[in-house]
Parts: structure tokens; sequence; C-alpha cells
């Protein structure tokens, strides 16, 4: 057949040639060693763990060898797409830290190697295409639906592969005017790769994650081009990772499968393939197995459900990183106040079975992170989350930032700071005492005479002064203590509870609850101190009344 006479009936209007495009593409001018990487997710609107994942690496691999990270946004299948889906990819990405030096953005592009929408490059897809027709290694197929119903029924009844190859290739070998022919009548068709392959066949690959992989050669004519002249995802990110001079591709290991494929059409195009990062999925334990983080079960895949929940955008890349590099935890023992981004991040130490989710494991990162920063960080953070998701309570925050920065500077600083929590959604609950609005009634220990709570109550207000310290304040309950009949000495309270009717303990507890409403709250001392002579007496007023 002449080919060539076939690439010019296909795509008359082809007049540029694949040197001419390569040319409007040239080498990137980077240091030597540098990872061009890319993320290329289709615009279906759901942004999830696994796209931060990927995001992480694909960003600590580029940017730590002085490389580019770009997005180019995966089109193709116009069915998927949703309205307003890149926006959301974008800022949600954004949001967790991972910029892009070009690519996509909400209105257009930025860079000299777009466009970054595949759609908008379907020009540049039909001129290789058309030097692949003209070497043979690509055809048109006008099979329809139908046609290929019947041959996967054939397939199925024969106990052999499904797919479009060998015999099965109903228009892999026809003349040119039984192509001609089909164009005539207008019907529809797509290009199909000839694969020269067999799965008799195997050779070695090597993968930064598998390692050293033997793979099965490809022997399935895939499509290239679909009938609107689109490409399938296969050969567009063939021609896009070639033109934008992508180094290092990281993508799911779901895509193990279709390698054979990708490598031998790189070889047919004649482009350098560039090293694949195949990374495992992310688990979590299921009872005692483990299983695949799922779209439907686990709202934790979504990265929404991070941001409303109130973690720390800090805490979230902090968790990636433990789940990616084994040595990163004994990294940060070894640099508590290093920049994440001083970590040496190698994709070679990521688990090639994936990494297992751990929401505990999660929390105590968080809290981890939180307990570090200043009061005024955890004010300007907890304040952007309470404003759009807790209005009132981030009415009450904004209202007063002096006073809640000096509540939530409670306990921070110094060797052992406290870690009171994980998330902003936590804040309320553990500072909603110190707004009237959120300070819930107390309910004491019924094992003691109310009476008694009453006494003890009564004998701190009569004592209290504002200018005490933290000692002498703590005297005075100690004072109250001897004087109920309580002991100051827990060692010997252990050693005999019923040799007394209460501690010291009991009696701070009294108090806390009395002012706080809560059994559990930061140095009651300093709570104090916040609310003031006034608030704090007033409230312990309220609950004598009540006893």
């Amino acid at each position: 057949m002449d080919y060539q006479a076939l690439a010019d009936l296909l795509f008359p209007n082809v007049t540029e040639t694949c040197e001419e495009v390569e040319a409007r593409f040239p080498a990137r001018n980077l240091p030597e060693g540098a990872v061009v990487s890319r993320m290329a997710p289709s615009p279906t609107g759901f942004v999830h763990l696994g796209n931060l994942v990927q995001g992480t690496i694909s960003e600590r691999m580029t940017h730590q060898s002085g490389g580019v990270l770009f997005l180019r946004v995966e089109d193709t299948d116009a069915k998927r797409e949703v309205p307003g889906a890149v926006e959301v990819l974008i800022n949600t990405l954004k949001h967790y830290g991972i910029i892009f030096d070009e690519g996509a953005t909400i209105d257009g592009d930025n860079g000299n190697y777009g466009p970054y929408r595949q759609r908008q490059r379907a020009s540049i897809y039909h001129v290789f295409a058309k030097k692949l027709v003209s070497e043979g290694q690509a055809y048109p197929c006008f099979c329809t639906e139908d046609e290929l119903t019947a041959m996967r029924e054939k397939q199925e009844a024969a106990k052999v592969n499904f797919g479009y190859y060998g015999e099965f290739a109903a228009w892999r070998d026809r003349p040119i005017e039984d192509i001609k022919a089909q164009l005539d009548a207008g019907n529809p068709w797509v290009l199909r790769f000839r694969s020269t392959g067999s799965i008799e066949n195997q050779f070695k690959f090597d993968d930064l994650v598998k390692g050293k992989l033997t793979i099965t050669e490809n022997d399935i004519d895939h499509v290239l081009l679909k009938s609107d002249g689109i490409p399938t995802y296969h050969f567009a990110h063939a021609v896009d990772d070639h033109l934008m001079h992508t180094t290092h591709v990281v993508r799911g290991d779901e895509w193990m499968a279709t390698l054979p494929f990708h490598i031998q059409l790189f070889n047919a195009l004649g482009f350098k393939l560039p090293k694949y990062v195949h990374i495992g999925p992310l688990m979590k334990m299921d009872g005692n197995s483990k299983r695949k983080l799922s779209k439907r079960k686990d709202p934790e895949l979504a990265l929404t459900y991070y941001k409303a929940e109130g973690f720390p955008i800090a805490a979230v890349r902090e968790y990636i990183m433990t789940i990616l590099n084994s040595n990163f935890e004994d990294w940060r023992r070894a640099n508590p106040d290093a920049s994440l981004d001083a970590f040496q991040f190698s994709p070679k130490k990521l688990n090639p079975a994936g990494s297992l989710f751990d929401y505990a494991k999660l929390t105590d990162v968080s809290k981890n992170v939180i307990s570090k920063m200043d009061a005024e960080t955890v004010y300007a953070l907890l304040l952007e989350w309470a404003q759009e998701f807790d209005p009132e309570f981030g009415g009450k925050l904004a209202a007063d930032k002096g006073y809640a920065v000096a509540i939530l500077a409670i306990g921070r600083g110094g060797k052992k700071p406290r870690k009171d929590m994980s998330t902003w959604k936590e804040a309320k609950p553990y500072m909603g005492f110190f707004y009237d609005e959120y300070l819930e009634a107390p309910v004491f220990d019924e094992k003691f005479d109310k009476a008694v709570i009453k006494t003890v109550l009564g004998k701190f207000v009569a004592t209290y002064d504002a200018a005490d310290d933290s000692a002498a304040w703590f005297d005075k309950v100690k004072a109250i203590t001897t004087d109920i009949g309580f002991t100051t000495d827990m060692k010997a309270y252990k050693a005999d509870p019923a040799a007394f009717p209460g501690t010291v303990a009991d009696v701070s507890t009294f108090i806390r609850q009395a002012v706080t409403g809560k059994t559990n709250a930061p140095d009651l001392h300093t709570v104090m101190q916040i609310l003031g002579k006034e608030r704090s007496l007033e409230r312990i007023a309220k609950v004598i009344a009540t006893l």
C-alpha cells in the first residue's frame, strides 16, 4: 500500500511536519539532572488524596532538582468533564502547597509549552498521527459498535484474549479502495496503532518504584484517535510528554497494564521514553485486612474533607511525607524545627505496594504540628477556618483578637507545649468556655456532697486575689483542701484512698468545673487571669446558687 497516499487521504488539511511542530517546543534550559514532571488529571471535579500524593512526589522531585512542575489538563474524554473542575483542582492543590511553575490556569495558560488542555492541541496530534500513517504504523478502522461486540463474543467463545489484534483486526490490511469507499460514504472512523508486538515476547524494564520488571509485549492495535479526531489518553500523553520535555511520569500503578503499549508508542514515534514512577494505591485497614481507599466508602479520600475538618495544611503535608518515605520520621526527629522542604525526598524509598493511610497517625502528626505554632499563627489559621465552616465562632474570634490570642497562647512555647488540638474543629470544644455563650453547666461527681462543693467554692471566692501568682494561688487551694478534711498528700491517698474523703485534685476540679464547666481545661490560674476576676467569680457565684 502507498502509506503516504493513505496519510494524505485521511489528513488532507495537515500540512505541518513533525519537525516544524517540535521547533515550537525547544529543549528546556535547565541544570543537569533537573526533573520535569507534570500532574495531568482529568477534569472530573473530584480532587482526592491520591492527587495530593502524586502531586507531592512530582513537586518534590522537580523542585529539589531545580526542575519544572506543570499542570496539563487531560480533557480528551468530554463525557467525564465537569464544569469548573479545573478551577477546583488548581485551588485545592494550591491550598495544599502544590504550586505549578507553568501549565493550565483557571482562565488560560501560563508557559511556553501550551496549550496545556489536550482538546486545544488536536491539530498537533494530527501531525504525528499523519506521520504514523505515512510510515505504515497506523491505519483507519471503520468497525461499528455492533461489529466490535460480535468480535468480543467470538473471542469469548474461543476463550482467547479480548482485543483488536491479529485475525480480529478487520481493517488492519484493507486496501486503500475499501478505505476510500468508506470515506466517500461519510462513515466515521478511528485511527488504530499497527502493533508489531507479540505476547510470546517479553523484555526488561526499570521502574523507579517497582524496580526491575519483566514486561510482556503489546499485540493490540489500540485506538490513537477517536472518531471526533480527539486522541485517546495513550496517544496524547506520548506526544505531549515528548513536546513538553517531561523527564519523569508519576502515576498510579493501575497504568502498569498499558505500559507495554506506551513504550511501543514512544518507540514508534521516535521519542525518548521518560522515566516512570508507578506508585501503589492508598490503602486502609478494614478489620484485619487492607483495602484501597474508596470514593464511595471513605470520606477521607476527598481533599475537601481535610479542609472542612480543619487539618492545617502543614500537618497534611507532613503526614503525607511520613507515608511516602520511610526515613522521614527519623529525619524529623533529628531536625524538629526544619522546613519540610529541607528533607531530601527519594522516589526509590516509596513502598512499591502502596501506602497505608492511618487516620490516628494523621491526628497525632497534626497535634505535633499545631503545638509548635505560635499563638498568632494558630489564631490566623483558626479564624480562616472558622469564618468558612463555623461563622458564629469565627465572629467571636474576630471581635477580640487580643483575647483569642491570649487564650491560644496558654501552654505554648517551651520544650513540652500543650497538645490540645489536632484540628481547628476541635478549637471550640477546647476553648469555647472562654465565651459565655458556649459555657456549659458543670456536672459534678455524685460521690461528693453538694454541700462540700459549695463550701469549697465559697472559701475560694473569699480568698481569691487576682494579683496572686500561680504558686500563691495554689497555696490557697491547698489550704482550702486541708480546711475541709481532704488531703494534699497524693502519695498517701494512693496508698490508702479509703482514709480520705478527697484530695487537692478534687478541690481543684470543683473550682475548674465552676469556672469552665469542664473537668479538663488549661491551667486554671491562667484561665482566670484571662477571664478576669469579675467574670470568674461571677461564674462561681452562679454555680453556688444552683447547689
